[in-house]
């Protein structure tokens, strides 16, 4: 790339930097050149980040992805001036937890894991909360729509990638995984579905070396 055109690094930084502040959403390297212009965009984030590292709102990077944050020590002082998403109930939790562990998944991927049937309006509330996105259809018999999340799902979770999701040891040491129901799994009910279930899936796993691989069935 020739460095004929490129702006001086102040000049270029206070552009990524109003870029960043009027974004809708996070925003790719891309996507920042594309209104910010040509000039070193690392040498810029890498500043920008260390200016904002101590104010109320903080430059982060989600996904491979751009934008500006409350500090998460100031969190509490917007929670009374926010609109807060109506709270996610247990099946649409399961379900965004095996998406963000084993994503790409079909409906019938969760529906498997989980044990139970997944109803129409609990991937429908998801997407609504901006959390789960489709992600093309599986080339198998009927072409079945995938399901992966967003990076709206990582800055929401505080997580820069999926690598940072914890891992089993790290859900047990917390308490979070309780052991699976005994019989099989077309008699497991509904509210018997436990976060092991979860975490343990068969047949997907995090492919780019994530935090938590599914566990062999021990049945």
């Amino acid at each position: 790339m020739s460095t004929g055109n490129l702006l001086p690094a102040a000049e270029y930084q206070r552009r990524v930097e109003a870029v960043l502040f009027a974004a809708v959403e996070p925003l790719s390297p891309a996507d920042i050149r594309t209104y910010a212009g040509e000039g070193d965009l690392g040498a810029a984030l890498d500043a920008l980040q260390a200016d904002y590292a101590l104010r109320g709102i903080n430059l982060v990077q989600r996904g491979g992805r751009w934008l500006f944050q409350t500090a998460p020590d100031c969190a509490g002082v917007l929670e009374r001036a926010r609109d807060v998403p109506r709270k996610l109930g247990r099946a649409a939790l399961e379900t965004l937890a095996i998406i963000a562990y084993h994503e790409p998944v079909t409906r019938a991927d969760v529906e498997e894991i989980r044990g139970v049937a997944t109803a129409r309006g609990t991937l429908d509330t998801l997407m609504e909360a901006g959390f789960v996105r489709p992600a093309g259809r599986r080339e198998t018999p009927g072409r079945p729509m995938q399901y992966a999340t967003t990076p709206a799902f990582l800055a929401h979770f505080g997580l820069e990638t999926r690598r940072d999701l914890p891992g089993l040891a790290e859900l047990k040491a917390a308490g979070l995984l309780d052991p699976l129901p005994e019989g099989p799994p077309d008699t497991v009910a509904q509210d018997d579905v436990s976060p092991d279930t979860v975490a343990r899936g068969d047949g997907h796993g995090l492919d780019d070396g994530g935090a938590l691989a599914p566990e062999a069935s021990s049945d």
